[in-house]
């Protein structure tokens, strides 16, 4: 199947999750909506990321599913039915689409039934050994191999080019993330609260990890904030999302400079304070790939996960990685080093 570049093809982007993946995939997004500009352009993705699309420009429709809900459920008395129900209420969203193409940026065998559901005839993915789960490739019928030693950016651009996207002629690599007013005037008003000026310093951490492998140290973290808060005379906020809270006061109580721990945000929320901060240092999570996005000075603290292929992406972004792949191999002088360098 021929796309013609004129034309405005109905296509459906399956990303289901995680936040940063999702973050890392807004770029092939853009592509497609740059090289087809009259395209209907759906992105399907988790209920729980779906916050990251919301006014995306790029993007006409967003689909949202929860497979998470789905499988529990699915381990009820009686939840197969229920389960049942919301996979028929996806599958006729999905036929309601007509979609001409459907891009699989996700590789795994959830993410192919998906694809396949759409009904689209050119079903592009990931070939066999650049797929998570191999089942994948059952579901699709045209499939790319990016290069693993890429980032996971321009692999996922890689991607959308196997529909003939020229990604140079497309331009340099953009994240539509746009501001929420609501969510910054919220914002705004709790750092007044919190006696912090418009134009002061802000140094924002944000200790929260995938598991504990990738988890720096506590005391690591309150020596850092200690010493961000001197050195750039800036107010430190400990940002945490579901379950770290008692992570975040444990860092900010213990520091002798102080710090302030926000209370529940929202994704829209913590976008407001990342564009809001002068700095923002953390693991490999979601949130720091949002705040690389954003443009803003961010340092990724890394251990065993790939720094070339999971890396904070952005021109004032940087990476610490362990020379051991352990995150207790991370020294505070090394990230106060490499902050300095982004700041200047």
């Amino acid at each position: 199947m021929r796309l013609d570049r004129e034309g405005a093809p109905r296509i459906a982007l399956v990303k289901l999750s995680s936040l940063g993946d999702v973050v890392h995939a807004l770029p092939a997004a853009h592509a497609l909506r740059t090289w087809w500009p009259r395209a209907e352009l759906t992105w399907v993705v988790e209920r729980r990321e779906r916050a990251i699309l919301l006014d995306n420009p790029d993007l006409d429709h967003v689909v949202d599913v929860d497979t998470r809900l789905w499988r529990r459920e699915f381990r009820r008395p009686g939840g197969a039915a229920a389960v049942a129900v919301r996979v028929r209420g996806l599958v006729r969203r999905l036929r309601a689409g007509r979609f001409d193409v459907a891009v699989d940026l996700q590789g795994l065998w959830k993410s192919g039934v998906i694809t396949a559901l759409t009904r689209a005839p050119l079903r592009l993915g990931l070939a066999a050994g650049s797929c998570r789960e191999r089942a994948n490739v059952c579901f699709t019928n045209r499939r790319v191999r990016p290069d693993p030693a890429a980032h996971v950016v321009d692999q996922y651009r890689a991607v959308v080019s196997g529909l003939g996207v020229d990604l140079a002629a497309v331009g340099p690599v953009v994240f539509p993330i746009p501001a929420d007013p609501a969510a910054e005037r919220a914002v705004a008003a709790w750092l007044e609260d919190q006696g912090v000026k418009p134009t002061a310093p802000l140094v924002v951490l944000n200790p929260g990890s995938g598991g504990e492998g990738k988890r720096w140290a506590l005391e690591a973290f309150r020596r850092l904030g200690e010493e961000l808060a001197v050195r750039l005379e800036a107010r430190v906020v400990v940002a945490w999302g579901p379950g770290e809270e008692p992570l975040a006061r444990a860092i900010a109580h213990g520091m002798r400079t102080g710090a302030s721990v926000p209370p529940p945000t929202t994704i829209a929320e913590m976008i407001a304070l990342f564009r809001r901060a002068t700095l923002v240092v953390g693991g490999d999570t979601g949130p720091v790939h949002i705040a690389a996005a954003l443009g803003g000075p961010t340092v990724g603290l890394y251990g065993p996960t790939s720094v070339r292929r999971n890396g904070p992406y952005g021109a004032r972004a940087a990476a610490v990685e362990s020379p051991t792949g352990r995150m207790d191999g991370i020294s505070v002088e090394r990230v106060l080093a490499v902050a300095q360098r982004l700041l200047a």
